[in-house]
């Protein structure tokens, strides 16, 4: 299960078929979180979850696999009084550290967090390649939510996201949705489930579903441009 240091041929993978994989998911160990490595993972349906900086990398796939359907987000009455409000001022790539920081540090990760500091050193430069982008939900001028992750023609790898004030990261996720519909996004991956991404409409397929649908959306002709664009 230890990747190929080059993939052998112009569609190859440098890891192994992630239908191989158990259940759990993981696919491979080693490797490195260079953009190339990254990219490759991604448009194979494998994402990077270490446990330390000084350990293997770990590279997934797990079966199931989450998606948040993009005609699918479930907005309560109280989240959709609270974007019209427009308390919270909504925009994109304008912080993306900081979004990475409050992933990384806010609210719930007092017991520690997979973004390591070599996650964090990777997404970084792969948001100053254009491949990761987030949104960021300000109150008077000030950071207090957001959601990153990674964009490769129709598919969104959504990450992670964070709040500092009630309702932040909602806003942020349903503003994500929004801009990814009117600009033609096919998928929207939060790779596994939860009760609290269940209760904004997020849903499970299996693994095979999940890599045919993702053949068909990286190959879309998206771009995530550089502003929030509305359905």
């Amino acid at each position: 299960m230890t990747p190929r240091p080059e993939p052998d041929g112009p569609n190859a993978s440098r890891f192994p078929d992630p239908l191989l994989a158990g259940p759990e998911g993981l696919v491979a160990m080693g490797g490195r979180l260079d953009p190339d490595w990254l990219l490759d993972a991604y448009r194979h349906g494998v994402f990077p979850w270490p446990s330390r900086d000084d350990e293997p990398m770990l590279w997934w796939s797990p079966d199931p696999r989450a998606l948040m359907p993009l005609e699918g987000l479930r907005v309560s009455r109280r989240l959709q009084r609270t974007i019209r409000s427009e308390r919270f001022e909504v925009a994109c790539d304008t912080d993306f550290a900081g979004v990475l920081e409050g992933c990384a540090t806010g609210p719930g990760r007092e017991g520690g967090t997979w973004i390591t500091d070599g996650m964090r050193d990777a997404y970084q430069e792969m948001h100053r390649l254009g491949h990761a982008h987030s949104v960021e939900a300000r109150r008077e001028g000030r950071l207090v939510g957001g959601v990153y992750g990674l964009a490769i023609g129709g598919l969104f790898a959504a990450e992670s996201m964070f709040h500092y004030e009630t309702d932040a990261s909602k806003v942020a996720l349903a503003a994500l949705v929004s801009h990814l519909n009117a600009r033609g996004y096919r998928l929207l991956d939060i790779q596994q489930w939860t009760r609290h991404t269940g209760s904004l409409g997020a849903v499970e397929v299996s693994r095979s579903d999940y890599l045919e649908r993702l053949a068909e959306a990286v190959e879309a002709p998206v771009t995530f441009g550089d502003h929030l664009a509305a359905e």
